[in-house]
């Protein structure tokens, strides 16, 4: 009888397998985008060889903010209070500059109680992975809008959405945050590339990562539904039915534009940047996205990269040790530096 042979993992560049990047099992909903995008830093983190141990999962509250359980399990974990995470992770890394930080937030944690956290990490472009989950509900809570809901959505109590939406991409720009892109859920070839591109660049990534939401979604009157965009564009073909408890998969070449089928029947139309923009150019990145929001597109791909400018810890002029780990002599002045302080008081 002929003995069976197993076909061991396959090891990345530093000798570990991607069981060794894997989290915890979800209790996200059967189909929930947030589970793909944990997929993808999997992914990612193993094809670049990252060390589990040196990356710093950071997250707020919300249901995109319990995804960091679902993957690196090897790995420092900081779950902070709703919004607060740009704190957390500034600390971290002032501490430990050798760290990589990753932090998920969701469109609630980022753009509403967090606003003002998030804007102050983007102007400082302090070096990690800023990933918001957007679905632009509250999923946590029961539906209600996000900051990032379209204008005119409707909630499945039949309240409308009457603010405009905050686009996190052109927000990001323009504070000074040196990576900015978006992609979706669905999109595993594209978002793959984008987050290994994120994990070898220096600065603030911020990826805005469509993820509709399944449980909250199902309702005529969203501005993404089925019926929305056939009274509001040209007669769609080719509508599939995808079950809820199985992933929404994508792959179309860039320039194009695809319209994808949700669990509910919502439709999102979205457009892949040309394979020959200029993502070094700012001005033009705000000017692409402004454009495709007044035609009701969701642009996806990498629209700012200044690879140049200077880091947050730049330019404090950090020692290269990590802080936490510098002895007290090299952290706290002498006596004779206190004195003199005093002396010149007087």
């Amino acid at each position: 009888m002929a003995a069976t042979t197993t076909t061991p993992p396959k090891n990345n560049r530093i000798g570990l397998t991607v069981m060794d990047y894997k989290g915890g099992r979800t209790t996200l909903c059967a189909g929930c985008g947030h589970n793909a995008i944990s997929e993808r830093i999997i992914d990612a983190m193993f094809e670049m060889g990252v060390q589990p141990e040196r990356v710093a999962k950071l997250s707020g509250i919300g249901c995109s903010s319990k995804s960091p359980a679902y993957f690196l399990s090897r790995s420092h974990s900081f779950n902070a209070v709703h919004g607060r995470m740009p704190s957390i992770a500034t600390g971290a890394m002032l501490a430990n500059r050798h760290l990589l930080a990753l932090g998920v937030s969701g469109d609630g944690d980022s753009a509403s109680i967090g606003m003002g956290q998030f804007v102050h990490l983007m102007r400082r472009n302090l070096p990690m992975i800023y990933i918001i989950e957007d679905n632009g509900v509250y999923g946590l809570t029961k539906g209600q809008f996000s900051a990032t809901a379209d204008l005119g959505s409707k909630l499945k109590t039949g309240v409308v959405n009457d603010l405009p939406a905050i686009d996190t991409c052109i927000l990001a720009i323009h504070l000074g945050a040196s990576f900015v892109g978006r992609s979706f859920s669905g999109d595993k070839k594209q978002l793959h590339t984008m987050l290994k591109a994120a994990l070898a660049h220096q600065g603030t990534v911020m990826l805005d990562v469509i993820s509709p939401c399944v449980t909250f979604n199902d309702h005529e009157g969203s501005t993404k539904s089925f019926k929305y965009i056939k009274d509001h564009d040209e007669p769609l073909h080719d509508i599939s039915f995808v079950p809820f408890f199985e992933d929404i998969a994508v792959d179309y070449d860039p320039g194009t534009t695809v319209d994808v089928t949700l669990h509910d029947g919502s439709r999102l139309h979205l457009r892949k940047l040309h394979s020959d923009y200029d993502p070094t150019d700012r001005l033009n990145a705000l000017r692409v996205l402004n454009q495709a929001h007044d035609k009701g597109e969701v642009l996806t791909g990498i629209f700012y990269v200044d690879p140049k400018k200077p880091t947050f810890l730049d330019l404090l002029h950090l020692a290269d040790e990590p802080l936490a780990t510098l002895p007290l002599e090299r952290v706290r002045p002498p006596k004779a530096a206190l004195d003199q302080v005093m002396e010149e008081l007087r």
